[in-house]
């Protein structure tokens, strides 16, 4: 076997190599770490596996956002961006308390402040998918839609049916889906949407050679947009499985959604154009139609903001817009959400805030459809509970929703969860919302849920079996390459 020495001489320079590219690539020091240690200590596998699904593409650009050729186009309309958002906070100062949160994500991602908007909460699938069919069936130029999620099911069909018909009427209907999430519906339903006038793309396909690599990034985004001037956008994908029916044996769902009318629909507008010119290949540009409501004031004076990111962006948005809201805070931070992997500065923030005598809640679920994620979590919870952190076990059914609210004045809702997966590799959107009476029932809405939940007590805790703490821990060790 003269040519083994050939082969562990060749494997062990690509084997450097390869280190060297995920010190170089990965972004966070936890996840090189990870990377690392898999690729030295899982001969061969760990490097496919880095290979599949490490690449790290923040610093390789998947598609430009940029919707306009004209670069001194482009200028102006940035420019003219940062001054009306700057007029709504001087016009807004006692709505937008602190202005940080409202700069850093003007001045990252040149999300306006918008203020003339009108925003209704929606509770679970019962609530958000009456407005949703009312709405649409209303449409009258364009329908867009962007899911993580579409299922093949009853309520999936009802809402098919509604953009068959209105593509009929000549309305324009674009539908955006994940190709992993939405994989049922690939084949019969897109090509009956397709035959009957719906223009209809996966976000990234998946193709049998790149497979692993575009499931790793997945377009995590639940978004409808008509007309340019309603948006629903939040947890709740099209799916049976989010509307609890009465008297049903079915696993309760609680999730949250919102319906934004106004401005604030601008910049979601935005992003789905940008990501419809990717999954098409198209280069649709801009239109009145499209942005019917720039200078309208129609609507409401609810002061609304969007935090977008994905995997290609410039930073972490998202985990940023959180942090600062967490810093910000001198009350309160309530939080909700299905998966918790902080990683180390939302874990940091988080134990500062308490320990600075901030109430800090965190209601996570008591029953979870990921046993690993789960586990991972409950690492972090330790170090939570001894800086005063409340966190409370949700036990009615699965809690999916991802909200935080602060100091009842700032309330965000979205597809977030608070996890690596939603800050590095997922495409994900939050709606920020700045006013105290939306940010007051969300609140309340928290409270409610606490009430169907179970306290986690600190010494109990402590007490557990040191064979579960160490699963745990091991979960929580590859917890950056969930």
């Amino acid at each position: 076997m003269f040519w083994l020495p050939i082969l562990e001489f060749v494997y062990i320079i690509v084997l450097v190599l390869v280190c060297l590219k995920i010190v170089y690539d990965t972004r966070t020091t936890t996840k090189t770490l990870a990377y690392l240690l898999f690729a030295i200590f899982v001969p061969v596998a760990g490097i496919l596996f880095y290979f599949l699904f490490g690449i790290n593409y923040r610093n390789r650009k998947m598609y430009s956002k940029k919707l306009f050729a004209n670069e001194e186009l482009a200028l102006q309309l940035s420019e003219e961006i940062y001054q009306k958002s700057k007029q709504t906070l001087v016009e807004n100062r006692d709505v937008v308390k602190d202005k940080g949160l409202a700069y850093m994500l003007l001045n990252d991602t040149q999300s306006p402040l918008t203020s003339n908007n009108r925003v209704k909460l929606l509770i679970n699938g019962e609530e958000k998918f009456p407005e949703v069919i009312k709405v649409l069936k209303a449409a009258k130029h364009h329908i867009h839609l962007e899911y993580y999620i579409y299922e093949n099911d009853e309520i999936g069909k009802q809402i098919e049916n509604i953009l068959i018909e209105k593509a009929r009427e000549g309305v324009t209907v674009r539908f955006i889906y994940d190709d992993f999430g939405s994989y049922f519906i690939r084949k019969n339903m897109v090509n009956r949407l397709r035959e009957n006038g719906v223009l209809v793309f996966p976000f990234l396909k998946i193709n049998f050679i790149f497979f692993a690599n575009r499931l790793n990034y997945r377009n995590h985004r639940k978004l409808i947009i008509v007309d340019g001037k309603t948006a629903f956008m939040g947890g709740i994908n099209i799916s049976d499985r989010y509307i609890n029916r009465p008297n049903s044996e079915a696993l309760f769902w609680r999730d949250t959604h919102l319906r934004i009318d106004g401005s604030g629909v601008l910049y979601l507008q935005y992003l789905f154009l940008c990501d419809w010119n990717f999954c098409a290949h198209k280069k649709l540009q801009p239109t009145a139609q499209l942005f019917p409501i720039r200078n309208s004031t129609q609507f409401g004076d609810k002061v609304v903001q969007i935090a977008a990111s994905g995997p290609d962006s410039e930073t972490p948005s998202i985990l940023f817009s959180i942090i600062k809201a967490i810093n910000l805070a001198k009350k309160e931070i309530l939080i909700t959400t299905p998966y918790f992997i902080p990683g180390e500065s939302l874990l940091d923030a988080l134990i500062i805030a308490s320990l600075s005598g901030i109430k800090v809640k965190l209601l996570v679920p008591g029953i979870s459809d990921s046993r690993l994620v789960n586990k991972a979590a409950k690492s972090y919870y330790s170090d939570l509970l001894r800086a005063g952190v409340e966190i409370y076990l949700y036990q009615k059914g699965f809690i999916h929703a991802k909200t935080m609210v602060t100091d009842e004045s700032i309330a965000i809702v979205g597809t977030a969860n608070m996890d690596n997966r939603s800050f590095d590799l997922n495409f994900e959107v939050n709606a920020i919302v700045y006013d105290d009476e939306i940010a007051g029932q969300l609140r309340k809405v928290f409270y409610e849920d606490i009430k169907d939940a179970e306290k986690i007590d600190i010494l109990t805790w402590n007490s557990r079996s040191k064979f579960k703490q160490l699963l745990e821990r091991t979960a929580r060790l590859i917890s950056p390459l969930i």
